[in-house]
C-alpha cells in the first residue's frame, strides 16, 4: 500500500484533507543535482540506462516532498522503438534526421516488441518502486499519438508543425496509418509500465491545441480515446490537452481519471466545460514561478480555492522551464501543503 495516498485517492475523486502536488517534468533540468548527471551523460543515455532514469525521478522527491514521483524519460522513446531515428541535439531539440513523408517510408515503421525495445523503461520503473519504497506513487506516461507524428513528420520541434498538418491533410492515409502504427505501440507500452509497477500514467497531448476542434477530433482525439479504452480498467489514466480546452467536454466522458488543464482555461470555465463532476489537474502558468515565492504561495492558495480542494490536483499548466529558481518551485509545493479550505 501507498503510504500518501493523496495523488491517488484525488484521481478516484474522494474526499481529501488538501489537494495533492506535482509538477510536470519536475525529474529534471530546473535541479542542480540533475546538471550535475547532464554533465556527464547525453540525453538519451539518461533515459536508457535504469540507474539514472531512476535517480533522477526521485531527486525532486528529495529536496520538496511531491505527492507522486514522475519517471525521468521522454515522449520520443515510441519512435525511437519504431525504428525511427531521434537524435537529441544540443541547442536544437529533438532531431529526426530522415522524417516519415509518405506512405512508402511508413513500412520501414514497425510495432516494436516492446521488451526488446523498451525494457530499459521497465527496469527503470523497478528501480524507482524500490527507491520510492511505497512513500508515493509513480506517474508512468506517454505522448499522444498526434504529438509524436508532429516530430516523426516536422523533424524537428516548431511554432506550427505546418509540415505535419500537411501531412495529415494531403496524405490522410498515410498520417492515419501513422498514427494507428503508435498508437498500439503506446498501448503495448503503458501495459508493460503498469505491470512494471506504475500507479496512474499520463497521456501528454503537448501538440493537440495546433489543430482547430474538427481535425482535433479527427488526427488525436480519436486515437487518445483508444488508448483510455485500452487502460482505463487497470489504472487511473490522466489526459492532458495543451490547448485543447475546447475538447474537456469529450474528454470527461472518456474513461479517463482526470484532465489536465493548461493556463489559458480558467478553474471556472474548466469545471463548466469538463461539466463538473471529473478531477482536474494544472493549471499554474509554469513562468509565474519567476515570481516572488510570497506572490506564488498566495496565487496557489487562490488557485486551490477556484478549483475546489477535492477532484483536483495541484500542477502547472505544462512543464517547468529550466530556469526557475530553487525557492519558487519550492513556495509551489509548499503553498499545497500549508492549505487550508476556508471553513
Amino acid at each position: 500500500m501507498i503510504k500518501n495516498d493523496l495523488f491517488l485517492r484525488a484521481l478516484k475523486g474522494e474526499t481529501v484533507e488538501r489537494p495533492p502536488v506535482w509538477m510536470m517534468r519536475q525529474a529534471g533540468r530546473y535541479l542542480p543535482e540533475f546538471q550535475e548527471i547532464k554533465a556527464k551523460y547525453d540525453f538519451f543515455t539518461r533515459c536508457q540506462t535504469p540507474e539514472l532514469a531512476s535517480e533522477i525521478t526521485v531527486q525532486p522527491i528529495r529536496r520538496y516532498g511531491m505527492d507522486a514521483a514522475i519517471l525521468f524519460s521522454d515522449i520520443l522513446v515510441i519512435p525511437q522503438a519504431m525504428n525511427i531515428d531521434v537524435e537529441m541535439k544540443p541547442g536544437v531539440g529533438p532531431w529526426l534526421p530522415d522524417p516519415i513523408r509518405s506512405m512508402k517510408q511508413l513500412d520501414q515503421v514497425i510495432v516494436p516488441d516492446i521488451h526488446d525495445t523498451l525494457g530499459y523503461v521497465m527496469d527503470a520503473i523497478k528501480m524507482t518502486k524500490e527507491k520510492l519504497n511505497d512513500e508515493i506513487p509513480l506517474i508512468g506516461f506517454a505522448g499522444s499519438p498526434w504529438t509524436i507524428l508532429c516530430y516523426c513528420v516536422q523533424g524537428q520541434g516548431s511554432k506550427n508543425f505546418d509540415i505535419a498538418k500537411e501531412f495529415c491533410f494531403t496524405q490522410p492515409e498515410a498520417a492515419h496509418a501513422l498514427l494507428q502504427k503508435i498508437t498500439d505501440t503506446t498501448i503495448l507500452y503503458l501495459k508493460e509500465k503498469v505491470k512494471a509497477g506504475v500507479n496512474a500514467v499520463q497521456v501528454f497531448d503537448s501538440w493537440g491545441g495546433m489543430l482547430s476542434p474538427v481535425d482535433y477530433q479527427e488526427f488525436s482525439w480519436n486515437y487518445i480515446q483508444q488508448i483510455i479504452d485500452a487502460l482505463k480498467d487497470e489504472i487511473p489514466v490522466i489526459a492532458f490537452g495543451k490547448g485543447c480546452w475546447f475538447a474537456l467536454g469529450d474528454m470527461a466522458k472518456s474513461g479517463a481519471s482526470a484532465l489536465g488543464v493548461d493556463w489559458t482555461c480558467s478553474p471556472r470555465n474548466a469545471r463548466y466545460l469538463s461539466g463538473g463532476n471529473i478531477t482536474l489537474q494544472g493549471n499554474f502558468d509554469p513562468t509565474r514561478l519567476f515570481s516572488p515565492p510570497a506572490e506564488i504561495k498566495r496565487m496557489v492558495t487562490e488557485m486551490i480555492d477556484a478549483f475546489g480542494k477535492d477532484k483536483y490536483i495541484v500542477n502547472l499548466g505544462h512543464g517547468i522551464l529550466p530556469n526557475i529558481p530553487l525557492e519558487n518551485a519550492g513556495a509551489f509545493i509548499e503553498a499545497v501543503k500549508e492549505y487550508k479550505a476556508e471553513r
